[in-house]
């Protein structure tokens, strides 16, 4: 067992640890109505969130909660920005301690990693075993609704397992159980239906402890194929989960494993979009369709882009942005469709974004 981390919470309560917080917390944002009023008086906002959090009188705020549509349908909840300093005090703390206990091949919100990332682990691995003599075969495997659905028991076990401090697991639970709103959905349900909202499970899109808390509970099924099922060939992009292997039969057990412990160890279920198909037929992963000799961008993250990139140079046309922000935005794509073999797919989304100004 890992050595349990001790005496931390004095360490989230320091103006020094809060004050980084703070930077942290308003990248980005610093323009903001709520964002301007607490920089004005920043020195007196610290002082009494250390001193709330210190006498263990800290209360989370409420939600405001809204819609996205992309990639899919999510429902986002956001809170006050003293709450998102404090969850980023607990994050820089914690975060990196979980991390270096985390697989090589977990790939989803972690520093050094990325979509990209994984693509080219996994691509790398493709045309590997493509130059065998056999026929390989994928599994993929979605977990169902995966933010809504992890249980609030099991969660704050793990975290009694790796933290030997209780006013930092106090404080955790408290973020976790917040009873203001219901984060939790029926394995059926639809978001947008308050009926099939429930408790006890599920946590919030928007909070930066959410990704820690969805690394740290899918990190028990990594820890679970990895060193129990001694699998090779895994990569996992947040609940994304791709094997390779030879023998179809074993991909057929390791599903039925998988989906026995998810159900009994995290109380979560895989959908179905759970597949098993030979590697010629190309592997959907993240945004991309891969193949052992090449790798293709999905139709719909070439419109994203594209609807991206309009709105970006509107903004800049109009002073709205500057112009890094629009070369971050352009590079960052280019860095994503340089990895595919599509010399005519990079002209078609960049050549009706000439920037003008009047």
């Amino acid at each position: 067992m890992a050595k349990q981390i001790k005496n931390i919470y004095k360490n989230l309560c320091t103006y020094e640890n809060l004050y980084e917080a703070y930077l942290q917390a308003r990248k980005g944002k610093r323009y903001r109505d709520e964002v301007l009023q607490f920089s004005f008086n920043v020195e007196e906002f610290l002082i009494e969130i250390s001193e709330e959090l210190k006498s263990n009188t800290y209360k989370v705020g409420g939600y405001r909660e809204f819609f996205v549509y992309e990639p899919k349908q999510r429902l986002i909840m956001a809170l006050p920005f003293k709450d998102r300093v404090i969850q980023w005090g607990v994050y820089q703390l914690l975060n990196p301690i979980f991390d270096k206990t985390y697989i090589y091949d977990s790939y989803g919100c972690r520093v050094g990693k990325g979509t990209l990332r994984a693509v080219q682990r996994l691509h790398y691995w493709l045309k590997q075993v493509g130059k065998k003599d056999k026929p390989f075969y994928y599994l993929k495997l979605d977990v169902s609704k995966y933010y809504y659905r992890v249980d609030h028991e099991v969660l704050i076990d793990i975290l009694r397992r790796k933290i030997k401090d209780e006013e930092m697991l106090q404080l955790l639970k408290a973020i976790i159980t917040y009873d203001g709103t219901l984060f939790g959905l029926k394995l059926n349900g639809d978001i947008k239906n308050p009926d099939d909202k429930i408790a006890g499970k599920g946590i919030p899109i928007g909070n930066l402890t959410s990704q820690m808390f969805a690394n740290l509970y899918l990190n028990e099924l990594d820890q679970y194929c990895k060193r129990t099922l001694s699998i090779h060939y895994y990569v996992r992009y947040m609940d994304d989960i791709i094997i390779l292997s030879d023998d179809k039969a074993k991909l057929h057990e390791y599903k039925n494993l998988i989906q026995t412990y998810l159900e009994e160890n995290l109380k979560l279920n895989l959908n179905n979009k759970t597949a098993l198909r030979p590697i010629t037929l190309g592997i959907e992963f993240v945004g991309y369709r891969l193949w052992p000799t090449h790798i293709k961008i999905r139709k719909s993250t070439t419109m994203k882009m594209k609807k991206r990139l309009k709105y970006v140079k509107k903004q800049y046309e109009r002073d709205l942005i500057p112009l890094d922000k629009v070369n971050a935005t352009v590079q960052s794509y280019m860095g994503i469709l340089k990895h595919c073999n599509t010399y005519s797919l990079q002209r078609a989304v960049f050549d009706n974004y000439i920037l003008r100004k009047e």
